[in-house]
């Protein structure tokens, strides 16, 4: 008996929240947080704002304006080449002529993970998730328990991320996750991931037994994050089936999986590992062997840049906030104490470049005739690891802790150190610490591609 009357909606009247002012606001500061430096979240609040304020016909033509503005911007054009750089990749190719169109993948129906360190736990995680049975390997027994605990934990973790309805992940059953110190169950895997330290002898001994114990066929994975693959892959009788999966950490997370093929590694290697990175909803990027590969290998001049900019008188959250500021989601002095600063170390060690093993008279910020900076190995020999150890470049609130602080040891620390080697201390601008920490960056990149490293700027990007 009530009259139909308008029912467009258009015409209805907005009804008035109450505090909407406030928790407009609000939103936008957790948005802000969430997407830092993104513009189109900020501008959806924008648009959201105005349907709550103004008649219909403005509120279109406010969101129609926010629209334009986007699609216009430089953001709107590379999250585009972004998307699409991430689809080119699939179609990977190598210089003598393999590629995604000639090699067909292997079947993965079971894998093996060496090692239960940080790496190998996140990656077992993965695995599992993937629905992929999986055998997890220790050389003892308090590695094994301490390592297939942390395991444990983070996929119950994952498991209660999942959403409602989702299979529910079948970790603990011993056919789908296996945790053991005995080689000789790894005779029926078809892919193994070695995840050990970075230390050469160690990896070769293990691929050495690797390929006496493994099935013919079976792709043997290496998770380095430099070491020469070649020089790996001399340790077995099986060359071609040894390829490098360089995970990135923490591996759970972290959606690139770098694919690096040595001189011998076969297309259908290539191909399977791949496949792998797809199962494990990763982005694959195949590219070629040198120190460092793509990802490290661009890390290098850019890590190198930051550490010069203290020496010559800025701090850690100086360089940090400019690199996040201009959109980096992490600067590199809280990257490396994420990472741990002992990683990088124990590589310049194994290349002699600091450690017992360097020649006595060295210059101390010298090495081959290049600057070096010796200031990451005097951190690392004070026991300043990071967040592990709850100092690096920065101070947490424990051992393990999360939340980086500016730490006056080390601006006192940096403060000697400019006065034993008579550095001047200067003050440096914010474009002097982007352009130096950025261009050797992107300089480092056109090294890579003018090399054959990478076969295209999407695999860099």
């Amino acid at each position: 008996g009530q009259p139909l009357g308008p029912r467009r909606l258009s015409l209805k009247p907005i009804p008035k929240l109450p505090n909407m002012e406030a928790f407009l606001s609000e939103t936008l500061v957790k948005v802000k947080k969430r997407a830092q430096g993104f513009l189109a979240p900020e501008l959806c609040i924008q648009a959201v704002k105005a349907a709550t304020e103004l008649p219909f016909e403005d509120g279109v033509r406010k969101e129609r304006e926010l629209f334009r503005l986007l699609l216009t911007s430089g953001q709107s054009k590379s999250l585009q080449y972004a998307f699409f750089s991430e689809r080119a990749v699939q179609k990977w190719s190598t210089p003598n002529g393999a590629s995604w169109k000639n090699a067909s993948p292997q079947p993965v129906h079971k894998a093996a993970v060496i090692g239960l360190g940080t790496m190998g736990q996140g990656i077992v995680t993965c695995l599992v998730k993937a629905n992929i049975p999986v055998v997890a390997l220790e050389q003892n027994l308090e590695y094994l328990n301490t390592g297939s605990k942390a395991v444990m934990l983070l996929l119950e973790r994952e498991a209660m991320k999942m959403e409602q309805g989702a299979q529910p992940l079948d970790f603990r059953n011993p056919a789908r996750l296996k945790f053991t110190l005995d080689f000789d169950l790894l005779r029926d895997v078809d892919l193994v991931i070695e995840a050990v330290y970075e230390n050469m002898a160690l990896k070769k001994e293990i691929f050495h037994k690797l390929s006496s114990v493994c099935k013919p066929g079976a792709s043997l994975c290496t998770n380095t994050s430099a070491l020469d693959i070649d020089e790996i892959a001399s340790a077995t009788n099986c060359p071609q089936q040894v390829i490098g999966t360089h995970f990135f950490s923490p591996a759970h997370m972290m959606r690139l999986l770098e694919i690096i093929y040595g001189r011998h590694t076969s297309p259908t290697t290539i191909a399977t590992a791949m496949q792998l990175a797809k199962a494990l909803k990763k982005v694959g990027v195949v590219v070629g062997n040198c120190f460092g590969f793509v990802g490290n290998r661009m890390l290098f001049p850019y890590s190198q840049q930051a550490v010069y900019l203290l020496e010559e008188g800025s701090k850690p959250e100086a360089v940090d906030q400019v690199i996040e500021d201009f959109g980096f989601k992490i600067g590199p002095f809280r990257m490396s104490d994420l990472a741990g600063l002992d990683v990088g170390w124990r590589s310049r060690m194994g290349r002699g470049l600091t450690g017992p093993s360097l020649p006595p008279g060295t210059p101390a910020r010298q090495r081959g005739g290049y600057r070096y900076s010796p200031l990451p190995d005097l951190l690392c020999e004070k026991g300043r690891f990071g967040q592990k150890t709850g100092k690096g470049w920065y101070q947490y609130e424990k051992a393990g802790g999360r939340i980086a602080k500016p730490d006056p040891w080390i601006h006192n620390f940096l403060a000697q150190y400019r006065d034993t080697h008579h550095i001047q201390t200067r003050f440096i601008d914010q474009e002097e610490i982007l352009e130096r920490c950025l261009f050797s960056l992107i300089n480092e990149g056109f090294d890579i591609l003018a090399e054959g490293i990478a076969s295209s700027p999407e695999h860099l990007d």
